[in-house]
């Protein structure tokens, strides 16, 4: 295989979206399995639709995600210049190439139709699916020159792929009926065009094709940046999506994307982007991180959200608490409120697993020890062992009877853990209360 060489050339009309983002990883890991290059192309000749910032904006939030560039406009390269609009002098030879033989003609407003050829066959094999065809009488003369002078997509687009030596273009299979009429541009000009592969639709959780306007899903990167999902997370989940590995694990490292991704191993059926996936697998990059890190990463959520940060331990043991169940982090501040707002509440079932277990004596003995010793996840840990032995309970009558009495739950992260960050005053409470409910219903 020559030099691997792959592009991915959004235009400035808005924001990186899943989609996009999904034609951008895949490439890149396409270029980074075989040593090749990752180029990134603005294509910007639909001036009236494009947005200021639209350009930094896709760059930087690639960037965010772990996609290093090669070549763009602010990285440089040897094929540059890297904006369709700095290359309208490109496009004017060729299209005065094509009407001067007589492969295009000019229409009276000074548009450029491209003359299809009659009874013509083209033929590609997709890296997706396969040997698709398509006959020229399908396809009706179509404008390569707008009145303005500004190159349409397809012709602009094969010229560029053509003078940056692309190898492969992946994209969306929305481009599928574009092909035969840059083969076409190919053909006039008697190049070797480079290996087409177009992606399968993805589609929400009732099978509808994703859009900008499923407003049950989030389509912007840039959304779930501000959400607190982490890029690695992001980068993992979407490379999922049209291509499956062949381990069955659903997180890998980018190291192990890099490896496995050599254009053998994409999906056929359209991809399903799952909601609660992307949840499970950021939340499995939440719990990798080291407490300090998270800390960092989840302050600017609580500051916003105006909640007082009493000081560094009490924010580690905040972090410590949580972050076995946050999602994404600015759930944070959900579990928060839900945490220290929330109302105490004993359901039936609890109170019937308190009855059963005779826990009445427990939390009797653990609301007399706690109100003597200083209130800290060491100093809870030692006197839940003190109890133990003293009343000859373990195990979960002993755990989850004093989990219940304390947090109205039956599991959760470490039990002196979350006590020391309710306070004592407030575990003393709640321990009065289930004291009460125990002796109102014996």
């Amino acid at each position: 295989m020559s030099k691997v060489r792959v592009r991915y050339a959004p235009s400035p009309t808005g924001l990186l979206h899943i989609g996009n983002a999904r034609s951008a990883l895949f490439n890149y890991l396409y270029a980074r399995h075989y040593k090749g290059d990752f180029i990134v192309r603005i294509e910007d000749t639909d001036t009236k639709r494009n947005v200021e910032g639209g350009e930094q904006s896709q760059l930087e939030l690639l960037q965010w995600l772990g996609i290093d560039i090669d070549e763009s406009p602010v990285h440089g390269g040897s094929f540059g210049p890297y904006r369709q609009l700095e290359r309208l002098s490109l496009y004017q030879k060729y299209s005065e190439d094509l009407l001067t033989r007589g492969l295009a003609y000019k229409e009276d407003n000074g548009a450029i139709r491209f003359k299809v050829p009659k009874n013509t066959v083209y033929q590609f094999d997709d890296m997706v699916r396969g040997t698709l065809s398509f006959d020229s009488k399908e396809v009706e003369d179509w404008i390569m020159v707008k009145e303005n002078g500004i190159p349409t997509y397809n012709f602009a687009v094969a010229i560029d792929d053509y003078h940056m030596q692309i190898s492969h273009v992946m994209r969306g299979e929305e481009h599928i009926t574009n092909t035969p009429k840059q083969l076409m541009v190919y053909e006039a000009f008697g190049w070797t065009p480079p290996t087409f592969g177009h992606m399968t639709i993805i589609v929400n959780e009732q099978k509808k094709k994703l859009s900008k306007r499923d407003e049950n899903v989030i389509q912007f990167i840039s959304e779930y940046k501000k959400l607190g999902y982490l890029p690695e997370a992001m980068f993992n989940f979407i490379a999922l999506l049209g291509w499956s590995p062949p381990v069955e694990k659903e997180i890998l490292s980018k190291e192990q994307f890099f490896e496995y991704f050599d254009g053998s191993r994409f999906v056929k059926a359209p991809s399903m982007f799952d909601r609660d996936k992307l949840k499970f697998i950021n939340s499995r990059y939440i719990k990798k991180l080291d407490l300090e890190t998270l800390k960092e990463k989840v302050k600017p959520y609580l500051e916003e959200a105006h909640i007082n940060i009493i000081s560094d331990e009490w924010l580690t043991q905040l972090v410590t608490v949580f972050q076995e169940r946050m999602h994404y982090l600015q759930e944070i501040v959900e579990l928060y409120h839900e945490f220290f707002n929330g109302r105490f509440v004993l359901d039936n079932e609890m109170l019937v697993f308190l009855k059963e277990n005779n826990s009445l004596s427990l939390i009797e003995a653990f609301r007399s020890h706690i109100k003597a010793i200083e209130f800290t996840p060491e100093h809870i840990k030692q006197a839940i062992k003190d109890i133990s032995v003293q009343l000859g309970v373990k195990g979960k009558p002993l755990y989850m009877g004093l989990r219940i009495a304390t947090t109205a739950e039956t599991h959760g992260p470490s039990l002196p853990d979350m006590l020391a960050l309710l306070s004592k005053n407030t575990v003393i409470d709640r321990l009065t209360h289930t004291i009460d409910r125990l002796r109102g219903d014996l």
